[in-house]
């Protein structure tokens, strides 16, 4: 059949290009988002999309396929040959360099070194050695075993370019592994900028090593140049957000934080617990900036009957706040979009076919969830979205999103009580597939758009006077209280619970239970996260 990809029970040919579900628009206007080209301080570099195919690894969708990027616009030199999965639709992109300063930012290769070959010898893969004070940041391929044109790919200067790691792997064999390629430090404020090749790892021990370098945007202090501004940014979101479908047994949805803080929600001290002070709308009076020392948090109204409605959330007037920042050198712009739940309900345990409700085990009051937009500064096109999942999360490539009714929204889907996003349906499960906390997640007629209802909570590299930070982004304390209790002591309910068998099964779950699960304990907001200035992780 030939190198292929499947999707949806069809079989396509490899070379066939991903497209969005409905044509993008044209871009409000502004300084240099979306214009096709960005200048990282000499050397101006334009993403390359169309692709020459070379040859393939095997002959299945397990595969991978290496190709030239094809036609490199003028004026523009090849940095690198790309390399993609056969089991998803050519989607990626490769970046090309021009030097516009005359200083010689870009120069040939001085030799080869063969870094491997194709089982059928269709591939031969080349390692360029570089000049003195240059690096190589992808790899020449041709169909022969003779070395490359000295011609067909350019080295960078060094001053252009940081430290490298392998990303997601693409394919592995007993020789060799291959991975994407990433800048090593990555965040809000990093300069390092992926090319989009990859890299050929033939030991666990050469990860350390590689070969192949990233670039470096020495132009980094003029953001403007490359960023949305807000017009562009609400276009990107009318374009790409998503809608969160919740489960048909959702209790405790999310609420706006002027609705939460409205709604008898009050701010304890330590010393003066029988004094809550109520709160602002704006939340105007939480404390700012400090660090989460314990000494403040948030708790639901005293009043039982108040105090349940609140868990409730508010999804009808619910709220999506945004943190816009660059990233990967501001060659991406990042849309981390947020939601607020007044309450994380309690967990599910699976033990074999049976579902085992485990009280008060995953509640807690305050719960902040968020997915990640990363969108091409080059021609503002959604290229992944990242799905935060309890301590973690995971990136899904935009050819893999549900897309919503012939549009360029997406869906996701928050597990039931627990709020983890998952881009499908589905159950997923904290253990083992016999043993563990369920994460179901499924669609109903509750759903929430997020293009509907947000705000823009912090954009740092737009002036302060164009986007200003609500006084609760700046509030470091936790947004709910902490309440400790022993796992097994909560175990043991349920097992003197529970008859026979199944209470003796019970007993398992002590190994399988997050330690995040060990008590009651309110999130800190988003601007606390790791994510706020780094990468997603």
């Amino acid at each position: 059949m030939g190198n292929c990809f499947t999707s949806s029970n069809q079989t396509f040919p490899i070379e066939t290009r991903f497209k969005f579900p409905s044509s993008l628009p044209s871009w409000p206007p502004g300084e240099g988002f979306a214009s096709g080209t960005i200048d990282l301080g000499g050397l101006e570099v334009c993403q390359v999309t169309s692709f020459k195919k070379i040859g393939s690894t095997s002959q299945d969708d397990t595969d991978v396929t290496f190709f030239d990027p094809s036609p490199i616009p003028d004026g523009f030199s090849m940095l690198g040959c790309y390399c993609q999965s056969n089991h998803t639709p050519l989607f990626g992109s490769v970046l090309a360099g021009k030097d516009v300063t005359g200083e010689a930012i870009l120069a040939a290769p001085v030799d080869y070194t063969l870094v491997w070959t194709s089982k059928d010898s269709s591939c031969y893969i080349w390692l360029p050695t570089p000049p003195e004070d240059y690096k190589p940041v992808g790899y020449a391929i041709t169909t022969s075993p003779e070395k490359p044109s000295f011609d067909s790919i350019r080295c960078v200067r060094s001053d252009l370019t940081e430290e490298s790691e392998t990303d997601e792997l693409l394919w592995s064999s007993k020789d060799v592994n291959v991975y994407g390629l990433r800048p090593k430090v990555r965040g809000r404020l990093a300069r390092g900028v992926s090319v989009g090749t990859f890299v050929i790892v033939k030991t666990v021990d050469d990860s350390s090593l590689l070969s192949l370098s990233c670039l470096k945007n020495n132009n980094f202090d003029n953001l403007t140049s490359s960023m949305p501004n807000l017009s562009q940014i609400e276009a990107l979101i009318q374009e790409y957000s998503p809608r969160f479908y919740f489960h048909p047994k959702e209790a405790y949805f999310p609420a706006s934080t002027t609705w939460y803080f409205t709604n008898g929600v009050q701010l304890y001290h330590t010393g003066e617990e029988s004094n809550p002070i109520s709160i602002e709308p704006t939340g105007s009076n939480l404390p700012q900036g400090g660090s989460n020392d314990g000494t403040y948090w948030l708790d639901l109204p005293v009043d039982e009957t108040n105090r349940e409605r609140v868990k409730k959330g508010d999804l009808q007037n619910c709220e999506a706040y945004l943190h816009v920042k660059p990233m990967l050198g501001a060659t991406f712009t990042d849309v981390a979009v947020w939601i607020f739940y007044p309450f994380n309900g309690p967990s599910t345990a699976k033990l074999g076919l049976i579902d085992i409700p485990l009280g008060r085990i995953g509640e807690h009051i305050g719960d902040w969830e968020h997915v990640t937009l990363r969108v091409s500064n080059f021609d503002g096109v959604l290229y992944r979205v990242y799905f935060a999942q309890h301590s973690g999360g995971t990136w899904v490539d935009t050819p893999a999103l549900e897309f919503l009714d012939s549009t360029n929204n997406f869906a996701a889907y928050p597990s039931l009580n627990g709020h983890a996003t998952y881009p499908a349906e589905g159950l997923v499960m904290q253990g083992t597939d016999v043993i563990g906390i369920k994460n179901d997640a499924a669609k109903s007629d509750n759903f929430f758009d997020v293009k509907d209802k947000h705000s823009i909570m912090a954009a740092e590299y737009i002036s302060d006077e164009k986007v200003v930070e609500p006084p609760w982004v700046n509030y470091a304390r936790k947004w709910g209280p902490k309440i400790t209790y022993e796992i097994g002591t909560e175990i043991e309910k349920l097992q003197s619970s529970s008859a026979g068998s199944v209470g003796s099964a019970i007993g398992s779950l002590l190994n399988v239970i997050p330690r995040e699960f060990s008590g009651e304990d309110g999130p800190t907001g988003p601007k606390m996260k790791v994510d706020w200035d780094g990468d997603e992780r």
